[in-house]
């Protein structure tokens, strides 16, 4: 270096501070801004995306079926359910939770703002789900009416709380829409069969049998609207629903590690991967925030299979907790609260060993378990409009929890016999695809 003078590698040191004050001048200025406009300023790109140094990545726009409505974030598919999202067609519709009982075939209805019970009616025989339509407006009560014949649809109006006339299907255990809304799918379990209905008068418009899934029960859709998979529970397995189509397209047995396998003859001529001396029993099932993986709850299995989709092959395993059943998105779509049961039986005792599991959709890791104090049976819920409590029945116990999302600490309210798939409401999002409130 020149006495008196700087060398080039200090001119440039230099400059790269000056770079540095200037972007930094520049991001105080944008955030003064934001405030002074009452604007959110979410600081670097970094921050926000995980991307070192810049924006986050292109993503290209999802093509979707005709009628669907459009996919606003491809990362993720749940952005339209955040807090604070609410349709303006939930306008003016009660707040509160619906909860069907299977023994005594009728539905409590919850005040959250106080949470205890402040109505309840009588119902058709064997109600399992309270279902969102499609388009906000009707809250559906899935009376199966199980080993009988005569299994209805009961319409609740949102906006006062009370029920409708029934309207008479085939073996309603659970209720979906398909993604244009034309189309109800009434999942007939102990048929083996998807019922297609008209959205309002629920006219039957055409069938699929699904000889191969057995308990045929939940489902979660692809983020384009092509596909569904549904979970076979007396099958172990796992059934993917051309919905374009309306046929079948792919069948998988879900192993558990470690359990011996061997590769046998579809009835479509395809090899297939069994396991040779034991089988999973598959519940609620829901897909990643970016539409590439299903997560699916097993009650036998203890756990959540990761299954690809598009390739449609499992790919992992992930252990939760005893009688792994109901899973539900967090309000900004990063984990799912899954909800273990506490017993691998169909018919299970009081206080068992339930537990809510927090699994990043990520990472695929669980992150905190939060067991029910005392035991008890966390089954199907939903989360509250606001994110803050996870409400689950508690199948066995005759109760409703009602779960702090913050720390887990649990409000038990008692309700009436057996109480099964409650749903919350109202429920950020544009549109429902059916169960308790699948959102997007």
């Amino acid at each position: 270096m020149r006495s008196g003078g700087l060398s080039p590698g200090d001119i440039e040191d230099r400059q790269k501070g000056v770079i540095v004050e200037i972007n930094v001048l520049r991001r105080g200025l944008a955030a003064a801004f934001c405030a002074a406009a009452g604007l959110a300023f979410p600081g670097p790109a970094s921050v926000a995306f995980g991307q070192p140094g810049g924006a986050p990545p292109a993503v290209a726009a999802i093509a979707t079926v005709p009628g669907m409505p459009p996919v606003v974030d491809p990362r993720n598919l749940y952005s339209e359910t955040t807090a604070g999202k609410l349709s303006p067609a939930v306008a003016g519709d009660l707040p509160r939770v619906y909860v069907p009982h299977v023994r005594s075939n009728e539905v409590y209805v919850i005040d959250p703002a106080t949470l205890k019970v402040v109505d309840k009616f009588k119902v058709g025989i064997n109600p399992q789900h309270v279902v969102p339509s499609w388009d906000l407006r009707t809250l559906w009560v899935a009376n199966n009416a199980e080993g009988r014949r005569d299994g209805s649809l009961t319409p609740i109006d949102p906006k006062t709380g009370k029920p409708g006339k029934p309207i008479a299907v085939d073996d309603p255990y659970n209720m979906y829409s398909t993604p244009d809304g034309k189309s109800v799918i009434v999942v007939a379990e102990a048929f083996k069969r998807l019922d297609f209905r008209d959205p309002k008068t629920m006219a039957l418009q055409s069938s699929l049998e699904v000889p191969r899934c057995g308990g045929i029960n939940h489902a979660d859709f692809s983020i384009d609207g092509r596909f569904a998979v549904f979970t076979c529970e007396f099958d172990g397995a796992v059934t993917k629903i051309d919905l374009v189509a309306r046929k079948v397209v792919g069948h998988i047995q879900l192993i558990k590690p470690g359990l011996p396998t061997q590769t046998v003859k579809g009835i479509d001529g395809r090899d297939e991967t069994v396991c040779t001396t034991w089988k999973g029993m598959p519940q609620d099932i829901r897909v990643s925030p970016d539409g590439r993986l299903f997560f699916v709850a097993d009650m036998m299995s203890d756990g959540v299979y990761v299954v690809d989709g598009e390739a449609f092959r499992q790919l992992e395993f992930i252990p939760t907790g005893i009688g792994t059943h109901g899973l539900y998105p967090t309000r900004d779509g990063r984990k799912l609260y899954v909800a273990n049961r506490g017993s691998n039986k169909i018919h299970g005792k009081p206080r068992g060993k339930g537990s809510v599991s927090i699994l990043d959709f990520a990472t695929r890791k669980v992150e905190a378990t939060w067991p029910i104090p005392g035991g008890g049976s966390p089954d199907m819920g939903n989360v509250s409009a606001d994110g803050k409590l996870l409400w689950l029945s508690g199948r066995f116990d005759d109760v409703v929890y009602a779960i702090d999302t913050a720390n887990g600490n649990v409000t038990t309210i008692p309700v009436g016999k057996e109480p099964h798939g409650l749903t919350v409401w109202p429920q950020p999002g544009r549109y429902s695809l059916g169960h308790t409130g699948n959102m997007r």
